[in-house]
């Protein structure tokens, strides 16, 4: 595994993450919780000491079995990364919508429902997961997560999806010593930002790293997801035309490199993020141990120069986003 100095926090953390929206067994289909501790487990074990989590994947079911994965030694073993102000308005039906609170009254409660399912007494960095929507004062927003700092709650503070605008408030407030936005190789949206608050001392995490999955090349066809899945509606442009055509494409360039280096589709696309400096750590999505071990080998090898060239190529004729 690699590791990368996590801005200015002192940290320093494996260039992947395990992203855990998955393994609530919601939303992405179901995940035998069995399975989902497994992998835990294998990227602990194979290196990685950085976990993302959030409230809201799987209504709270995500934190859960993270917190279940992560007894017996493993929670020291990790920066526990977590979010505030994003709810499923209704927990059963995420058909139903988002509320978006980051409320000091939420926050409060929201910390403490996080600390019981985690089953741990701190986060080591917590995250403002969208803006508000609710008429909030971001300045409200911004003493709480120094109040919860202050409290020992929390060690470092950042936010996730915010325009440079909030982010900057954030930033000026002292409140931004992580920052988090989706980046892959057909979504670069946020490069610039990503790029911006790197150069300001900020730790970096780019999620979404293998755009649902399509990045792994395991959807070859149009697929069909069931109601609630994530990939019929987050990542919808990825998996509907033109979008699911041009990245085929851009497979097929990638499965050449797979086989020149016996390695997987999944493992050029982490490769090929791997690439960029302004990222600390990518997001990795896994539902078992296979998964997990699948994507840690991804750090034991490197683009050539020639192939990054190659895959940029092909990057560059991608236009969903």
């Amino acid at each position: 595994m690699r590791y990368k100095d996590f801005g200015k926090t002192g940290e320093k953390v494996s260039v992947l993450c395990l992203g855990t929206w998955a393994l609530g067994g919601k939303q992405f289909g179901a995940v035998p919780e069995a399975d989902a501790i497994s992998a835990v487990h294998a990227m602990v074990d194979n290196g990685v000491n950085i976990v993302d989590t959030a409230p809201i994947y799987a209504s709270g079911g995500s934190e859960e079995v993270l917190g279940k994965a992560l007894e017996g030694g493993y929670r020291d073993k990790v920066f526990l990364v977590t979010k505030f102000g994003s709810e499923f308005v209704d927990p059963n039906d995420s058909d139903k919508g988002t509320i978006k609170d980051s409320s000091r009254k939420n926050m409060l409660k929201s910390i403490e429902k996080s600390l019981t399912r985690l089953k741990t007494d701190h986060i080591d960095g917590y995250l403002m997961h969208w803006d508000d929507r609710v008429g909030t004062p971001i300045e409200e927003t911004i003493a709480c997560m120094h109040e919860l700092k202050d409290a020992g709650k929390v060690r470092f503070l950042g936010m996730s999806n915010l325009e440079q605008p909030l982010a900057d408030r954030l930033l000026e407030g002292g409140v931004l010593d992580i920052v988090q936005y989706p980046y892959n190789m057909v979504n670069r949206t946020k490069e610039a930002l990503l790029m911006r608050y790197a150069a300001a001392g900020c730790g970096t995490m780019g999620y979404a790293s293998l755009g649902g999955g399509i990045l792994t090349g395991q959807f070859r066809e149009v697929p069909t997801f069931g109601p609630g899945d994530m990939r019929a509606s987050f990542y919808k442009p990825m998996f509907t035309e033109p979008g699911f055509s041009q990245i085929q494409a851009l497979l097929k360039v990638m499965d050449g490199v797979a086989a020149d280096h016996h390695a997987t589709v999944a493992q050029v696309a982490l490769n090929w993020l791997l690439a960029h400096e302004h990222v600390s750590t990518l997001l990795t999505g896994v539902r078992d141990a296979k998964e997990a071990d699948e994507n840690c080998a991804a750090a034991e090898w490197e683009l050539t120069a020639e192939e990054k060239a190659l895959l940029d190529e092909a990057v560059a004729k991608v236009h969903i986003y």
